[in-house]
């Protein structure tokens, strides 16, 4: 059998074992914004998805919660959600004109009781202007990033989850080519395409939009320390392009400072300039610490892309972090490759503000927060974003393994199992390649060897989803005001 058809095979049974197979899926509300308002509030519909192996009869197909306190909480966040989007359609105007942009009387959020967890966007607001209280996580974000050292190559072949981040790493490289190569078809031959790498940390996705023929980058991230690794890559990167007979670097430009609550769009080099992709990878979900914070992060995802123009990313899916902790019926679950622990009523799950703390290969991470997709569909709504696909990532391997089969092994995102000679496997656990071996025994070949993750490792990718997003064209009122169909 050949190496390619080797691995065809390879990821086909990776998830056999993973908990994430047997789980139903999450069915998005499609109705009209109206229909779709009161669907997500009635009785606080949150995280509806359950295991198929749960007994159904027994246990709800809605966590639905009883609690008058949480309804009454519940509803103020999508009442706020609505209403922000009234305030932002008559502060428009002046926000267009008006340098500072933010009045006093706009500051002030309307729910008085909760105005720590659902401030009203300051879409102005200077960086200086932001209080420690109104920071919240960001320091703690960006002092987790700043701390992370620089690990060589040889350094990350000895981890334990190598093929876990070389299989995340191939994730992003087919989704950034499948939308820059979609960019590119409707553009004429050699039009320019500018990107916005958002949160983009150390750079580790320079190289992709080398191969992708972009024409200008920007590079911004809350942490200053892995922007200034992120520069020292392209500088690396552009050393050896000059020696290079291919087409020039792109041009690059970075921006440090917090995404979720700074105007970025002000800090451009030219904040006329209109984007034609802006990729959010690993990162998106930390703005749902807040209303304001989630807020600020689609403005700026959305406010210089042009119509037709694409928004990308991947986020932990909260359905998936909800049904496994009720499965374990524990606050924290997780195997020897990564732990999480939630800090919030899994029965009682907040629209915003749902913390939780991941740990990775015995890494303490900072805190993250869940997303509710709903909330995330309806929030692009009104920047003008419309979704297009979102896949979990076992999905979306099965959709792009038969394009992607060359990169999987440039890469290395797949385990040889079983190890060549003189290899040691990365997984310990007696059942971490169980999948692996059925596999084997079921096609009768003894001297079969597959491609595959061992399964620790699959139940930290099954984590995770991936969304796309595409902006609308507009329309206008006669305030002003932008008008989408969506």
């Amino acid at each position: 059998m050949s190496e390619i058809n080797e691995l065809e095979q390879a990821l086909v049974m990776v998830a056999a074992d993973a908990d994430s197979r047997n789980y139903e899926d999450q069915k998005l509300y499609e109705n009209d914004e109206g229909q779709e308002e009161e669907a997500i509030s009635k009785d606080s519909y949150i995280y509806t998805k359950i295991s198929d192996d749960v007994d159904t009869n027994n246990y709800p197909s809605q966590v639905i919660n009883n609690s008058k306190e949480s309804r009454k909480r519940q509803n103020e966040d999508l009442e706020n959600v609505t209403r922000s989007e009234r305030e932002s359609k008559n502060l428009k105007r002046k926000h267009e004109n008006s340098e500072d942009g933010v009045t006093k009387s706009q500051r002030v959020h309307s729910n008085v009781a909760n105005e720590d967890r659902l401030q009203k966007f300051k879409h102005e607001d200077s960086e200086d202007d932001i209080t420690t209280s109104q920071r919240g996580y960001a320091n703690v974000v960006a002092t987790h990033y700043n701390k992370l050292e620089e690990k060589g190559l040889d350094e990350r072949f000895k981890s334990r989850i190598v093929h876990l981040r070389n299989f995340h790493n191939w994730i992003k490289s087919m989704l950034i080519n499948e939308y820059l190569t979609k960019i590119k078809d409707g553009k004429r031959h050699n039009a320019p395409v500018r990107v916005h790498d958002m949160c983009c940390g150390k750079g580790g996705d320079l190289l992709k939009w080398k191969k992708g023929g972009i024409s200008h980058l920007i590079c911004s991230d809350i942490a200053e320390v892995s922007l200034d690794q992120c520069k020292a890559r392209y500088t690396d990167m552009k050393k050896r392009s000059a020696r290079d007979r291919g087409p020039n670097l792109y041009s690059i430009e970075y921006i440090a400072g917090d995404c979720s609550r700074l105007r970025l769009r002000e800090k451009y080099s030219d904040p006329s300039m209109s984007l034609d992709l802006v990729s959010c990878q690993f990162a998106f979900h930390y703005s749902f610490e807040s209303l304001s914070q989630a807020e600020c992060m689609f403005r700026n995802a959305a406010e210089c892309l042009q119509p037709g123009g694409y928004f990308i990313g991947t986020i932990p899916d909260a359905y998936e972090i909800v049904t496994r902790a009720k499965k374990c019926n524990n606050k924290s679950f997780g195997n020897k490759v990564y732990e999480v622990s939630i800090d919030f009523d899994i029965n009682k799950p907040p629209l915003f503000g749902a913390k939780y703390n991941f740990q990775l290969d015995g890494v303490v991470n900072c805190p993250e927060f869940l997303v509710y997709f709903p909330i995330l569909v309806k929030l692009a709504k009104k920047f003008g974003l419309k979704l297009v696909r979102t896949e979990k990532f076992y999905d979306f391997f099965e959709r792009m393994k038969e394009e992607g089969k060359y990169l999987l092994t440039n890469m290395r995102s797949l385990e040889a199992y079983p190890a060549p000679e003189s290899v040691q496997l990365v997984g310990t656990d007696v059942s971490d390649y169980i999948h692996a071996e059925t596999f084997i025994k079921q096609e009768q070949s003894g001297n079969l060897k597959v491609g595959t993750l061992s399964k620790s490792e699959w139940e930290v990718s099954s984590l995770y989803t991936t969304f796309v997003f595409e902006k609308v064209k507009n329309t206008w009122n006669a305030d002003g005001t932008p008008l989408y169909d969506i």
